[in-house]
């Protein structure tokens, strides 16, 4: 007997005659809530609208510290070939690493000629055979941009087009747009719908490719109604409707061939990527009586193109990090009764009770069932506020634990890093020295990297039949100099050794100031069986106040710093300076140091 799945509508006119219901009883609640309001009583406020385990080992010629190896994730810089790609500050560029040397090659800008980039941000960038794809979003034009790049064996940029996507602000604080699994892009986009607007079409999925004068009418939908899946309940659209978007682009060909496959929800979301599919966990308010509860729905999209299935959920996942689609064919979840979602800075904010939801990946179907109760397992509540809480599979295990997130370091020479066994539920409190800012896996093991309000702290976590706190380095007087996921990385270089590289700043720095200061260096350790020699670092220089031109994205959203071991040698990526080190009895020496910032203020072409 074949599996439940998702139902999609037959037909335009079908899904016409949704949406006119969907608005009638839009305005049915519309009025009923300012009628309750009227009578003064509260509700809560709606949600913002908003496998294998990555192995460095594995994917030696990575530079990005991804999730999962082989789903690769958008960032400010790549490897192609003999060549470092590093998108900063709105432009593109190239610095060959061919003969041990470091020197730049190319640079264009990181939009078409023909396009003004004022009111657009290039966040994020992806190399797939001979082709760069730098993904922005433009509040101009509205929606995500594509532009696609040629890149030789030499290194030399040329650009070739632009697409636009139909999407609503993809930001968030911790989450990434975009990913590459072979030649295939693929994009989620929430897209905000209003089904009482004249025609609710047009915010569908479409493409448009770019030109001097594009204009809205020249967008062509990627998803036919028969691509659009409902629920098995009933929809409140009171407080917004979304249609959850997963876009597929094949870049081996040349016009940007696209198709997507969408699902109607409420706003509120988290989403992750597996090698095999698309998860996206949709909360959304409902009122029982007086009473205001949270309704969850879990929706797998499967990157082969087959239909979706769903489950009923409780509760919300973090972030990203808050997954694990594992190889005994389960999806492994942390949940907390009070997240926000990871739209914008929605995953700085959780809080509430903590449990580890797991399921089998078989069970999913038409999203008429609920997960039962007991696939839920209580896991104990972090101490600390809830703008701090990090979470991470690593192995056999879940770690999470809070720290200082985004804001100016805490006095906290306390805390408990919590490691769960996700398959059998049982879980450990590691008493640490510091907070819980960073959750790194390293080998088979993890890192835990978070600050006591003065210093910087390194806590090496075995992670065997049980899991305990075997060695710990403190960096005197430093701070996180990058917060996202890709600002760290680790290189293996046997089952348990390896080094690891973090960007660091000054002392007391909060969180925020990555976005508009450089890191002071990048510091490398060396981990020994679990033990930290630190080795050195490779350090910046002032940037000089000279106007480098910047006409967009002149705010570091994702971050300036980069450790990168590339075959064999040691580069550290800060601002616009490529540093290299070599290591000379154990220590850290500078062997050369470029700067591949703009030479002129109009970038070539």
């Amino acid at each position: 007997m074949s599996r439940k799945t998702m139902t999609a509508f037959r037909s335009e006119q079908e899904l016409a005659s949704y949406f006119r219901e969907l608005a009638e009883k839009q305005q049915r609640g519309l009025r009923k809530a300012e009628a309750y309001s009227y009578n003064g009583a509260a509700q809560p406020a709606p949600a913002a609208p908003a496998s294998k385990m990555a192995d460095a080992a594995g994917a030696s010629e990575s530079v990005t510290n991804v999730q999962h190896a082989g789903v690769d994730e958008g960032g400010i810089v790549k490897l192609h070939g003999n060549q470092l790609v590093v998108l900063r500050r709105g432009r593109l560029f190239t610095v060959s690493i061919a003969d041990g040397a470091l020197t730049p090659i190319s640079s264009v800008d990181a939009f078409g000629p023909d396009i003004d980039p004022s009111g657009t941000w290039y966040d994020e960038m992806l190399v797939s055979d001979d082709t760069v794809a730098v993904i922005g979003y433009s509040y101009q034009r509205g929606g995500t941009e594509v532009g696609l790049f040629g890149i030789d064996a030499a290194g030399k940029l040329n650009y070739r087009s632009t697409y636009h996507l139909r999407s609503n602000d993809y930001y968030s604080s911790r989450n990434y747009a975009s990913r590459l699994i072979g030649t295939k892009l693929i994009f989620y986009s929430p897209l905000y719908i209003y089904p009482g607007a004249q025609d609710p079409f047009q915010s569908f999925p479409a493409v448009r490719k770019w030109h001097k004068g594009a204009t809205p009418g020249e967008f062509h939908r990627i998803g036919a109604a028969t691509d659009v899946y409902r629920p098995a309940y009933p929809l409140n659209p009171s407080y917004g409707t979304a249609l959850h978007t997963v876009t597929v682009c094949d870049l081996a060909r040349g016009d940007f061939d696209c198709k997507a496959t969408a699902v109607l929800g409420p706003p509120g979301r988290v989403f992750y990527v597996s090698p095999e599919s698309v998860y996206v966990w949709m909360n959304e308010w409902i009122q029982t009586g007086t009473q205001w509860k949270t309704q969850s729905l879990l929706y797998r999209m499967p990157l082969d193109g087959s239909a979706p299935t769903a489950l009923g959920v409780s509760g919300s996942p973090v972030d990203q990090f808050s997954f694990l689609e594992s190889e005994d064919g389960h999806l492994n979840v942390l949940v907390r009764s009070e997240a926000r979602g990871d739209g914008m800075w929605g995953a700085e904010v959780a809080q509430g009770d903590v449990a580890l939801m797991r399921v089998a990946l078989n069970s999913f179907s038409d999203g008429s069932a609920n997960v039962p109760a007991g696939n839920y397992h209580k896991l104990p509540h972090p101490e600390g506020n809830s703008y701090t809480f990090q979470n991470r599979f690593v192995g056999d295990y879940l770690l999470y634990g809070t720290g200082s997130g985004w804001g100016y370091p805490q006095n906290k020479n306390y805390s408990n890093l919590y490691a769960v066994r996700w398959a059998q539920g049982s879980a450990y409190a590691l008493p640490l020295t510091h907070g819980v800012d960073r959750i790194e896996q390293m080998g088979l093991d993890a890192v835990v990297v978070g600050t006591d309000g003065k210093d910087l702290h390194f806590s090496a976590v075995r992670l065997g039949n049980s899991a305990e706190v075997v060695d710990e380095y403190i960096r005197k007087g430093a701070s996180q100099g990058e917060l996202r996921s890709q600002g760290f990385f680790y290189k293996p270089d046997s089952r348990d050794s390896g080094m690891l590289g973090l960007p660091v700043s000054l002392p007391g720095r909060p969180g925020y100031e990555h976005l508009f200061q450089n890191s002071a260096a990048i510091l490398f350790l060396k981990n020994s069986s679990l033990h930290f020699e630190e080795v050195g670092e490779l350090a910046s220089q002032p940037e000089r106040s000279k106007d480098d031109g910047c006409r967009a994205s002149c705010v570091d959203w994702y971050g300036n710093a980069r450790p990168l071991f590339v075959r064999g040698r040691i580069i550290a990526l800060l601002g616009y300076e490529l540093v290299e080190g070599t290591l000379k009895n154990g220590q850290m020496h500078e062997l050369r140091r470029v700067s591949y910032a703009p030479q002129s203020l109009t970038a070539s072409q």
